[in-house]
């Protein structure tokens, strides 16, 4: 469909990838995008070598250590080649890489726990979820188990996007709370073209967006968890920002998306809907 047709919904103000699952991740100023998502992103999991399940921020009880760690690339990855060594940096600040021999060794260590340090392949994995005593959620002080889509570390979609809009509704809602980015691990951030304040991405679902050469097909709403409640570094654990976007909208925050074309989009570039 050609620009004539679309219309201009804003710009990309940051994109961002996470190497590891449940990890920090690291801010990008441009990403190749590809049917399975940004090069590089969700490419490695823990697994915990006593049930097999995939380490997950989800269920902070079992995990609760895991945004200590951050994660980014030795070089940026590529598609058609094998992935660039990742860096992670541990609690106490030292730098480990994944192919190091002793790598599963060091992490087992640190998280106290007996873990291997694992590229996604083809077999579906389980994780769990803790669901917080809150009015609103599906579950209220229980943990439950899914399944990420076979041959990923996904847990539902393989692309997230979240205009500054939403979260300025969410400030509005809630000043106390500190909405920032990394609290929802988005992979595409959106400044609007206009002042709207409120949810812009709900009106996006069954619509295709195009950035560059990239299209991607709005799919649904991306509910929040317990995630985005936790400390990270100098954050505070806040419950109220779970509590405020199950208030303001339903629990969700930001949309999913799946690739329809592929190619490389950069910091900057405009954001249309066709």
């Amino acid at each position: 469909m050609s620009d004539t047709r679309q219309i201009e919904v804003g710009s990309v103000a940051s994109l961002w990838r996470y190497p590891v699952k449940s990890m920090m991740g690291e801010e990008v100023g441009a990403a190749e995008v590809t049917d399975r998502g940004f090069s590089g992103d969700r490419s490695y999991a823990l697994i915990d070598n006593s049930d097999g399940k995939a380490a997950t921020a989800k269920n902070p009880r079992k995990w609760p250590h895991l945004f200590d760690f951050k994660a980014r690339f030795a070089e940026p990855p590529s598609t058609g080649v094998k992935h660039p060594p990742v860096l992670i940096t541990l609690p106490d600040a030292a730098t480990v890489r994944s192919d190091q021999r002793d790598i599963h060794q060091i992490l087992s260590k640190t998280l106290n726990r007996d873990v291997t340090l694992r590229a996604a392949q083809r077999e579906p994995i389980n994780a769990e979820e803790y669901w917080p005593d809150m009015e609103g959620l599906d579950h209220r002080d229980t943990v439950t188990d899914f399944t990420l889509p076979e041959g990923t570390f996904f847990d539902l979609a393989t692309v997230h996007l979240l205009t500054t809009a939403t979260l300025e509704r969410l400030r509005n809602s809630y000043p106390q709370g500190r909405f920032e980015i990394r609290r929802f691990r988005p992979n595409i951030v959106v400044q609007g073209a206009s002042s709207e304040n409120g949810f812009p991405e709900n009106a996006w679902i069954g619509k295709t967006l195009a950035i560059g050469p990239v299209r991607l097909n709005i799919t649904g709403p991306c509910g929040r968890c317990v995630m985005t409640t936790l400390p990270q570094g100098e954050l505070p654990n806040d419950p109220g920002i779970l509590r405020t976007t199950v208030q303001q909208n339903k629990g969700n925050v930001g949309v999913y998306a799946a690739v329809v074309s592929g190619g490389t989009i950069h910091r900057g570039d405009a954001v249309r809907i066709e």
